[in-house]
């Protein structure tokens, strides 16, 4: 089973469980198909599954970039991911202008950002030498909808409905917590502002969590 599932915490997981969104960070296998670091490059990017008429080789062939599995884009998101501007490109468009708003100002002011720039920002939000997650504590209260965060090792997602325990699998039911306590925050910070400029994760806008299945 490869090690290409990747939770909140942007770590690489063998689960059997599928997911919904694909990404990569660029080749991190070897001839073995063992992971052996954990980035080769900052564009960290979330990917659909199927794109027109692209046939993708199956996952970690021998000079490809190494597939990448989410449950959904919160969770991608939360792992440091941001949408492809290729498969995704109106998807990438609106995060990019969300992410400039409410992380540098106007649309004018940041028209000239590249992806490249938001890609160093992310990087230095989310990923520590060696491999490690990035956090930061915040309150409860101030997180926007789509923020994930982490209490005693487990990983919640801000819903509609309340705090979701989440896991490879889907959500669990809506659970009460203290709008007062400090939280982890897995969701890299300009992210999270771009969510309380009111850029939400797609599965929030239309459907709701996803549950246990």
């Amino acid at each position: 089973m490869l090690k290409n599932r990747v939770d909140p915490w942007g770590a690489l997981n063998a689960v059997p469980d599928r997911g919904t969104l694909m990404g990569n960070r660029g080749i991190l296998h070897n001839e073995n198909n063992e992971v052996i670091r954990p980035w080769t490059h900052k564009g960290w990017v979330t990917c659909l599954l199927s794109y027109k008429s692209i046939r993708r080789p199956k996952p970690f062939s021998a000079g490809n970039y190494s597939e990448l599995f989410f449950l959904d884009e919160a969770t991608a998101f939360a792992a440091g991911h941001r949408p492809c501007t290729t498969c995704q490109r109106e998807r990438s468009k609106q995060f990019k202008e969300a992410w400039i708003r409410a992380n540098v100002g106007t649309a004018g002011a940041g028209q000239h950002i590249a992806m490249s720039e938001i890609d160093k920002v992310l990087h230095n939000e989310r990923a520590q030498r060696g491999g490690g997650k990035r956090s930061y504590a915040a309150t409860l209260s101030e997180l926007p909808l789509g923020t994930m965060f982490s209490i005693d090792s487990a990983a919640y997602l801000v819903g509609r409905s309340g705090y979701h325990r989440w896991s490879f699998s889907g959500y669990g039911e809506p659970e009460k917590l203290a709008d007062d306590a400090t939280v982890s925050v897995l969701t890299p910070a300009s992210i999270v502002s771009a969510f309380s400029a009111g850029f939400v994760p797609a599965a929030l806008v239309t459907s709701g969590q996803h549950s246990h299945t």
